[in-house]
C-alpha cells in the first residue's frame, strides 16, 4: 500500500458554541492541514498520483475557508466549528474532487496548534 502526504495551511476563526470555556469566545488559529493519499498501485512511471493534483485539490478547499469566520459557514451553521468536524469537512470536500477508483483519501488530520490535532478518516 503506498501513502502519499501532502500538508497545507490556512488561518480562520472560530467560536465554539455550547463549550464552558475560553473557546467559547470568538478566536483564531493558523491551522495545519495533512491529507493522506492511498493506493495499492502505482502507475507505469512508478507514480500514485503526482503531487501537484493533490495540492490543488487542498488548495481549492482550504481557499475557500482562509481568512473566514468558520461559523458563519453554512456547514458550521450546523456542525459546531471543532478541529474533528473540521476534519469532516475537509475530508468530504477533498473526498469529492477524487476522479478516479485507482486512489483513495485515507484521512484528514487538522491541527489547531502544535500539540493538538484531529484526524477523520473512513
Amino acid at each position: 500500500m503506498y501513502k502519499l502526504r501532502v500538508t497545507s495551511e490556512f488561518s480562520a476563526a472560530h467560536n465554539l458554541r455550547e463549550y464552558k470555556g475560553k473557546c467559547e469566545a470568538l478566536h483564531g488559529h493558523n491551522w495545519k492541514v495533512e491529507v493522506v493519499i492511498a493506493a495499492k498501485n502505482a502507475n507505469r512511471q512508478g507514480l500514485v498520483v503526482d503531487f501537484h493534483e493533490i495540492k490543488k485539490m487542498v488548495k481549492a478547499v482550504l481557499e475557500e475557508l482562509d481568512h473566514s469566520y468558520l461559523n458563519q459557514r453554512d456547514y458550521f451553521k450546523k456542525h459546531n466549528p471543532t478541529s474533528e468536524n473540521l476534519a469532516k469537512y475537509i475530508f468530504d470536500e477533498i473526498k469529492a474532487q477524487i476522479p478516479s477508483k485507482k486512489i483513495r483519501l485515507q484521512e484528514v488530520t487538522v491541527w489547531e496548534s502544535d500539540q493538538c490535532s484531529a484526524t477523520y478518516s473512513r
